[in-house]
Parts: structure tokens; sequence; C-alpha cells
């Protein structure tokens, strides 16, 4: 269904780029969202299309027009997958380094999720919807190593409720920038998203979630040292802002790192390597962990 809003602009607001007054003014419509809307000429001004650096008038009308959203739906795909564990109820799959997780604007096909659709024969929890069929957790496109998927609703519901209780486990391996005073420690730092970079999360006390990584040092470089990380919750992109705010970007890192980025390392040097968790049928407890991979090892002899 089409949504059709009427705006009156208060005093308060004049002189206001309509572009950030709509994403002050309309709920769940962010400033980006909003010069969409401007820009795809659904936005009108006392009746007439305004540009997004039109300036905002008291008592101006605006009349916002948003448009039904573009139905998604995953599509199956023969990608091969390394699948670690099976059974009737999950699977737990090693994802490589440049795979995105699940279909979303400028990634509709390619994804694991695809090659989920096509492996597990349609057999996947409906909880995370046509768009992200049994994902249960998540780890970026440029992240390695173990994911946990759902087959069944059952299991989706247990594994999730695990992850909230942080009775899940999660370690990582990474190489990050510069040495450490202490061989382990923990970052007990809240995450929320940043005040002007809407795409990347930060170190804040504002509208953020608690956030907790463990670290432990395997071994120091001249320039990097070799890490494992343990989470105890779950944030987007926790170990990279938190490694980040520590003053040791995770090397390769192109959003959190410094500016002149590892090209070789297409990426953030970052892997899953173990997962533990209590079967949802069974309860019993299961562990699966995965070598490193090639970019990783190789990574690690270059600094040597």
């Amino acid at each position: 269904m089409i949504d059709t809003q009427i705006l009156t602009v208060e005093d308060e607001y004049a002189s206001q780029r309509i572009d950030k007054y709509l994403s002050e003014k309309m709920e769940n419509i962010s400033r980006s969202a909003a010069q969409k809307l401007i820009d795809d000429g659904n936005v009108r001004v006392n009746f007439i299309i305004v540009t997004k650096n039109y300036k905002v008038k008291a008592g101006d009308r605006v009349v916002v027009t948003v448009p039904e959203p573009k139905t998604l739906e995953a599509k199956p795909e023969n990608i091969p997958l390394d699948v670690r564990y099976e059974d009737s109820d999950l699977l737990v799959v090693n994802k490589p380094k440049g795979m995105v997780v699940h279909p979303a604007a400028g990634n509709f096909d390619g994804t694991l999720v695809n090659a989920l659709l096509y492996h597990c024969k349609g057999s996947l929890s409906g909880i995370g919807g046509v768009v992200r069929p049994g994902i249960v957790h998540r780890i970026d496109k440029d992240t390695s190593g173990l994911l946990i998927v759902a087959k069944n609703d059952m299991a989706h519901v247990s594994l999730a409720e695990q992850i909230k209780a942080h009775s899940f486990t999660r370690q990582y391996q990474s190489v990050v920038y510069g040495r450490f005073k202490a061989e382990e420690g923990v970052i007990d730092a809240p995450i929320g998203r940043h005040p002007t970079d809407r795409k990347k999360m930060t170190v804040t006390t504002k509208n953020s979630k608690n956030a907790v990584t463990h670290y432990k040092v395997i071994e120091e470089f001249k320039e990097f040292s070799h890490l494992a990380l343990k989470l105890e919750t779950g944030r987007t992109h926790q170990i990279r802002v938190h490694m980040s705010y520590m003053g040791h970007p995770v090397a390769g890192d192109p959003v959190y790192g410094p500016k002149k980025v590892i090209e070789y390392l297409g990426g953030q040097c970052l892997h899953a390597g173990l997962i533990g968790f209590r079967h949802p049928r069974t309860r019993e407890y299961i562990e699966i962990e995965s070598e490193l991979p090639s970019y990783f090892t190789d990574f690690l002899r270059r600094i040597k």
C-alpha cells in the first residue's frame, strides 16, 4: 500500500534542509532514505517537486509519498558450500571471505542464503523471512568462518535464545595493528550507530547496547599482533569497532582501519574459527572448529 503523509513545517525547523527535516519528522526514515524519496520525485513542497538541498520555510506544506516496498525473495543457486556439521535441525557452514550472508540492495544473488536454499531444498526456518531464511546470526561479507543455520523454527528459537543468554560460544582470530601492554583483557564498551555516518557503528553511550569482547595475544610482530577473541555479546561490527576504539584496528579493515588499507587482504583479517552451542533437540553441547583460511595464514607469513 502506498503511504502518503502531509506535514506542515513549524517555525523551529525553518531554514533546515528538506532531507534533514524529513529524517527528523518521519518515523523510520533515515536521511539517506529521505534523499532517495526526494530524488525519485516523491516529495512535494506546496505542490512543487523539490531537490534535497531545498530549505524548508515555516508554514510549508510538505507532501511525502512513500511507495510500497519491493518484495525481495531469495532464489536457490547451486553454489558450493563448506558444510562442517549437518543434521535434520541445523547445519554449520564455513563461509568464505567475500561472500555476503543474505540478499540486500546491491547483492541480490550469489549469497550464502541463495546457496543454502539450493543445498537444503527449501528446508530452512522461516523466522528470518523470505530474504533471511535460516539465518540465526551473521558475519560480515569480508569476515570468514563459521555460521550456524536453522532448518526449522524450533531450532531457530533455541539457538537465538542461547545467543541472547550469552551461552552461545563464538571465538575468532584476527591480526590487528600494534602491540599490547597486557597479554589478555576485556573490552567493555557500548556500541551504537555512528552519529554522522549511518553505515558505521561506534563506541557511544547514546542509543547504544552493551558490548563485551575478550581478547588474548597469540603472537606479536613488529607492527601487528595475532589475537584470539571471544564475543560475550554480538553487536554489529563488534570486534572491528572495539579494536579500532582500543587503537588496534583490524588489519585490512577498510571502514574502521587506517585510510591506507592492505589491499591484498581484500578486507579485514578476521576469522570466526569456533562456535559452540547446545543442540536444540538433544541439548548436547557441540563445538565446531575451522582452520585458518589461506588469506590469513599467507598474511601471517608476510608479517613474520
